[in-house]
């Protein structure tokens, strides 16, 4: 293994004007969120949360973390296939979590804000960690699609979702796993105009890591980690129903949740605002028999439990790893 002595990104310039523009939009969804609540009625959602048990709040955001603390080990199994070693775990922690920063972007792509973390922070080539991304969202559309597929016994359609989730993940394991298709593609880009030509290059490096990481060998663990890490989400909407008085069962919740995350995931909109929140609203009134009022206050609670405390859990961890040295440096 040799270091990689790559340019480091010019002091934390880059990654501050995202940090800025992620702000800019979280202001913008917060207000959005507070606009929705005044029109389905501010009075009746503050009467339907006077009844809360808030310690299922509580519990809902412990879950999110646990989900979050999962998904690290497939981080860190991600790191040691490409090879990529000498990150002090606690600093690798913190990098990983301060992806959530950009949550809120479509498909949540923006988190390869950590593989600019790393070129900053260890030289490694952004090209080089920036496959782990896909690969992480292959392994989620997995495991949601197996939650869909859980939650959706008794339901005349609910297979569909699972399939379209499961086709995507195909479709793309097809493409990477054919080295011909996916040079063809990008010899194709290559011969586009100029910015295409600069950037075929560093398509052709991520590819040779994507190929790695979605090999079957190291498909099934972090597939599995996204079945219990996803579940655990899942769980949140039920902790707090459980918290209005709903007694909404466990496979419905699991078929909620993870069938407006996955239609989330796939409309390009930030963070899925909007689908997910519709999706998410419509199942519980119409499926799950949970009254207009409940499912809207459980709605906005189970979007700030999950993705605006991930958001939150990302500028904590953002701002802890400003203040560390760098440590060493890491070899690939």
């Amino acid at each position: 293994m040799t270091d990689t002595t790559a340019p480091a990104l010019p002091a934390n310039a880059s990654t501050q004007g995202i940090v800025r523009k992620v702000m800019a939009m979280v202001i913008v969804a917060v207000l959005l969120y507070g606009g929705y609540t005044v029109y389905v009625g501010a009075a009746k959602i503050a009467e339907a949360l006077s009844h809360f048990q808030w310690w299922t709040f509580g519990a809902a955001c412990t879950l999110a973390f646990a989900n979050y603390l999962l998904r690290f080990l497939k981080w860190e199994f991600y790191l040691a296939r490409l090879d990529i070693r000498g990150i002090p775990k606690l600093e690798s922690l913190l990098i990983f979590l301060s992806g959530f920063v950009l949550t809120v972007t479509p498909g949540k792509v923006g988190e390869v804000f950590k593989s600019a973390l790393l070129a900053e922070r260890h030289q490694i080539p952004i090209a080089r960690t920036a496959p782990i991304v896909i690969a992480d969202r292959v392994t989620d559309v997995i495991g949601i699609a197996v939650l869909i597929a859980i939650g959706s016994a008794g339901f005349a359609g609910g297979l569909v979702w699972a399939l379209v989730g499961l086709g995507l993940v195909a479709t793309l394991l097809i493409v990477v796993g054919s080295r011909t298709l996916s040079l063809g593609i990008i010899d194709l880009v290559e011969r586009g105009p100029g910015p295409c030509k600069r950037i075929a290059p560093k398509l052709a490096e991520a590819y040779e890591a994507l190929a790695i990481l979605v090999s079957p060998k190291n498909l099934v663990l972090p597939a599995v980690i996204s079945i219990g890490a996803w579940l655990l989400e899942c769980m949140a909407l039920w902790v707090i129903l459980h918290g209005f008085g709903q007694t909404t069962a466990i496979p419905l919740c699991l078929f909620f949740y993870a069938t407006s995350t996955l239609a989330g995931a796939i409309v390009p909109t930030p963070g899925g605002l909007g689908v997910t929140e519709t999706l998410l609203e419509q199942g519980l009134t119409k499926l799950g028999h949970v009254s207009d009022i409940f499912a809207t206050a459980a709605m906005i609670l189970v979007r700030f439990a999950t993705l605006w405390f991930a958001v939150l859990v990302g500028f904590v961890a953002l701002t802890l790893l400003r203040s560390r040295p760098v440590e060493a440096r890491a070899s690939v």
